[in-house]
């Protein structure tokens, strides 16, 4: 498979369920600026009143945690950047606000991309596309993002909890986002985007026997009126990209097919160009509500992989990140809303 081997790689985490913007991270990981780093230095709030104090540190500046994700992805190579938005978050009005208070950017957003068709994900996509949209006409562009989405959207999901089920909000419809002011492109198959930059996965392998979905995963068909079970999530996808002298970079929103399954088959999908190690895994790992036995399982599986950072958010949930703090030395950094992380 061609993918560009890249000079930089940059995220931003826009939306996740952490928020610490103080705490440290192991050092000779990763470049990480926090929310509370720099408005520490770069506060546009002066103040003439208070001694020797020139800035004041307002709270309204500081990003809020949702559940769900979002993360900004820049890559350059040669001079060349290309931008990805990868998921949304739940709702527009989280993500627009955190976007607001870390002043980002919108306008070099080039594709947005759903991991998968889960609320968590998708709620915030209308809000972003036209976010986007318009940071692009302010400078003049008439061009698009495109929306990259895979074609297999349910009416509904939801979970089976005892007997009863409870229903997620709809994600949004390609209609929707299409007004929202993007390009909607569907994808099954796995595929490179923008110059090779970056890899979109199509349906990932289900290997491990402890990996073995969203149990309890129902989705809604209005043509039958009667749910169904849907366990595997298989419209799930990853983004990953090349990190020249690093390695592979995987971002991954849930990890239904489970985190260990997606990164074998990035490590797999790059098999062939001279054993490209894995260098960072980011994002939901979906252990929160696991079993120890899976989680313990994972976790093993996880360090046989040898990823030199691992940055665990959304969905990991407390035991599992504590599980690979301890079973990895050194490579855990925490993936908290607000943060830059510079590879």
């Amino acid at each position: 498979m061609p993918l560009t081997e890249l000079d930089s790689l940059s995220a931003t985490i826009i939306i996740d369920n952490d928020l610490d913007p103080m705490s440290p991270v192991p050092p000779d990981t990763v470049e990480v600026t926090g929310l509370m780093r720099t408005l520490a230095t770069c506060s546009p709030h002066e103040v003439h009143d208070r001694g020797d104090a020139h800035r004041e540190l307002q709270m309204e500046d500081i990003c809020c945690a949702a559940h769900g994700l979002s993360i900004l992805v820049t890559a350059t190579k040669d001079g060349k950047q290309h931008t990805v938005l990868f998921d949304a978050g739940p709702e527009g009005g989280s993500w627009e606000g955190n976007v607001r208070r870390l002043g980002l950017g919108l306008e070099e957003v080039e594709v947005v991309m759903l991991s998968h068709w889960h609320r968590d994900h998708s709620g915030g996509l209308k809000r972003a596309i036209e976010m986007i949209s318009d940071a692009k006409k302010a400078t003049g562009s008439s061009t698009k993002p495109t929306i990259d989405l895979h074609p297999d959207r349910p009416d509904y999901r939801g979970m089976a909890i005892g007997e009863k089920i409870i229903s997620l909000q709809a994600d949004p419809t390609f209609a929707e986002l299409e007004e929202a002011g993007g390009i909607v492109k569907k994808y099954t198959e796995g595929h490179t985007i923008l110059d090779d930059f970056f890899y979109i996965s199509g349906e990932i392998p289900r290997r491990t026997p402890y990996e073995t979905g969203l149990k309890g995963g129902m989705r809604y068909d209005k043509d039958e009126g009667d749910w169904f079970s849907d366990e595997m999530i298989s419209d799930e996808r990853f983004l990953m990209c090349n990190l020249k002298g690093k390695g592979i970079v995987i971002f991954t929103a849930c990890s239904h097919a489970g985190v260990v399954n997606c990164a074998r088959h990035a490590v797999d999908l790059l098999d062939d160009d001279d054993d490209v190690p894995l260098h960072a895994i980011i994002g939901g790992f979906h252990l929160a509500t696991s079993e120890t036995s899976q989680m313990e399982s994972t976790v093993r599986d996880l360090r046989k992989l040898d990823p030199a950072v691992v940055l665990p958010g959304h969905c990991t949930g407390w035991r599992a990140k504590f599980a690979i703090k301890g079973c990895m030395p050194g490579a855990m950094v925490p993936c908290s809303v607000g943060m830059r992380i510079k590879f």
